[in-house]
């Protein structure tokens, strides 16, 4: 399971940093332009705190995974995790429109790989739970 969650570590910790990019590669400039003063900050600030999150996640899956696995805090934590990515993986299929990804190439590759990484994480932290 440490292997696991050291690879997780690494794929959170890049996932936050990707965050950086986004108001550029969604053209938040324009595409937000017609939102009010409160709804274009709450989309950067909300971003931010996602990131920063995420990135947490992923520190301490690389620099604790020991304590996850083996206390009891650690476990109640990665059950949380495992919760969180699960409810991140229905938000996949639930929240977002098919019309944004089907029949797009690149968008329904991002949108497997992202449901697969999901999938994963949900069932690692839950496994972590269990163990």
């Amino acid at each position: 399971m440490a292997l696991h969650l050291s690879i997780i570590g690494w794929i959170l910790t890049l996932l936050a940093v990707t965050h950086i990019i986004f108001p550029r590669y969604f053209d938040w400039k324009n595409e937000l332009a017609s939102l009010s003063l409160i709804n274009k900050e709450m989309m950067y600030v909300h971003t931010f705190f996602v990131a920063l999150v995420v990135l947490l996640m992923g520190i301490l899956c690389l620099t604790s995974a020991q304590d996850l696995i083996e206390t009891p805090l650690g476990k109640t934590i990665s059950l949380g995790f495992s919760f969180f990515w699960f409810c991140r993986l229905c938000i996949q299929f639930l929240g977002y429109s098919k019309e944004l990804w089907l029949g797009k190439k690149f968008e329904t590759t991002v949108h497997i790989v992202f449901s697969i990484f999901w999938t994963y994480l949900s069932v690692v932290f839950f496994l972590v739970y269990w163990s």
